[in-house]
């Protein structure tokens, strides 16, 4: 029985160490793959679902990984598009919660997966409704954009945001410089599906700027 326990005790702690040698990239992997799958294959009215089944999953590897800002990070950007896919003022809860989680990845680490928590933050005070409903703030959204895009001045996230943020307060040739910029990202390994929906993301709103400037 003793040798079985023994046995039992180091097959615990092997497991564990394994655990806890996971890299933050191979942690948020299985949420960023999911995360792709369900906004750029899902129907939109089977999306809000999805996402919060795929947020208790991120919050179960937030609590796994404790003070790791890459994961913090994609807990809030699930948070986000769960709250983008519900709509309406019954959303805002779920803004504020992705708004914490972002909060706290940037008190930890600004310079993580590229600077994602600027952008994430800059499009929830881009797309939140402002004071007194809640906490958008088009100045705020500008200057976190701008720092995310000092720090990864070349991706796709940040120069698409920032051009649909560009364009929706009509700065449309601002907007296209960004989302041309965009465009010619490098592809992330391992993003494929991302950066494919991505593309055409872009491509559309260009195309909707194209038309309108006619």
């Amino acid at each position: 029985m003793k040798i079985k326990t023994t046995l039992l005790t180091t097959l615990f702690f092997a497991v564990s160490g394994l655990a806890q040698a996971s890299t933050p990239d191979e942690v948020i992997r299985p949420i960023q793959e999911q995360w792709a799958e369900i906004k750029y294959k899902q129907p939109e009215n089977q999306q809000a679902e999805r996402y919060n089944k795929l947020a208790v999953q991120a919050r179960k590897a937030v609590e796994a990984n404790p003070g790791v800002a890459e994961v913090l990070i994609w807990e809030g950007i699930v948070l986000s598009s769960e709250a983008g896919a519900k709509g309406g003022l019954g959303a805002l809860g779920l803004a504020k919660e992705a708004k914490e989680r972002l909060d706290a990845a940037l008190k930890l680490n600004d310079k993580a997966l590229a600077g994602s928590a600027y952008t994430s933050l800059a499009t929830l005070y881009a797309k939140v409704p402002g004071w007194p409903i809640g906490f958008g703030d088009k100045e705020r959204a500008e200057e976190f954009f701008k720092k995310s895009l000092a720090i990864n001045p070349n991706g796709i996230d940040p120069n698409f945001f920032y051009g649909e943020y560009l364009a929706d307060r009509d700065r449309v040739a601002e907007a296209r410089s960004y989302l041309e910029t965009a465009l010619k990202a490098p592809p992330r390994p391992g993003r494929e599906l991302a950066d494919s929906g991505r593309r055409q993301e872009i491509q559309a709103l260009l195309t909707k700027l194209n038309k309108e400037a006619k």
